[in-house]
């Protein structure tokens, strides 16, 4: 297995633990867990920052994986770069949720595109 499948594995988790630290830092206990989308809608602050940093894991987890999975199956991409741009994408991603988490709003928008260009790397390499 490859290092880029290995970041596409680390995307999948991210999300989650987004959304353990949302818990946590909501307040969340065992009672919540009846209606946890409920519970985290009522959220503020780091919570809450933390929950939609949550939803955009998943959002863009999608393209990022079609994208190395396609950038592997082309066969005209050297896995040195598909390898550099997924770990670039994974590092863009840790510093999304810190941003996020942190209220750094410019920060974070900035970091995003730059995940974001990963993933058109991804699909350019593979042409």
């Amino acid at each position: 297995m490859t290092l880029a499948y290995w970041c596409v594995l680390i995307a999948m988790l991210l999300p989650w633990i987004a959304a353990s630290y949302a818990k946590k830092s909501g307040g969340f206990k065992a009672d919540d867990n009846h209606q946890p989308r409920e519970f985290m809608a009522k959220v503020q602050g780091k919570a809450a920052r933390a929950n939609a940093a949550q939803q955009n894991g998943y959002e863009i987890f999608a393209p990022f994986a079609a994208a190395v999975i396609i950038a592997h199956a082309t066969d005209n991409a050297a896995q040195f770069t598909i390898n550099f741009w997924s770990v670039l994408f994974i590092l863009s991603r840790l510093g999304y949720f810190y941003f996020y988490i942190k209220d750094k709003s410019f920060a974070r928008s900035c970091i995003w595109g730059v995940g974001v260009i990963c993933i058109i790397a991804l699909y350019i390499a593979a042409i």
